[in-house]
């Protein structure tokens, strides 16, 4: 137990270094990014949902990647 709880300070206490590095380096935190990221995704969903009714089970071609890594971290 002290061990788990060992770690998770040590998780704690690099991702607040990390977040005062990237601070310094000119960086940010995307904090909304999902947020953002949801309306954005609905909206691939609705047209994947027409294209589906349009073109069939077959043939429709739709794309659920909805979340993108390199937009939660932002140069300033």
């Amino acid at each position: 137990m002290f061990h788990l709880l060992k770690l998770i300070i040590w998780i704690v206490g690099f991702a607040v270094i990390a977040a005062f590095a990237l601070d310094y380096f000119g960086y940010e935190i995307n904090r909304n990014y999902f947020n953002e990221s949801k309306t954005e995704c609905q909206k691939r969903l609705k047209e994947c949902q027409n294209e589906l009714l349009h073109q069939g089970i077959d043939n429709a071609r739709c794309n659920f990647n909805c979340v993108d890594p390199k937009l939660i971290i932002k140069k300033k």
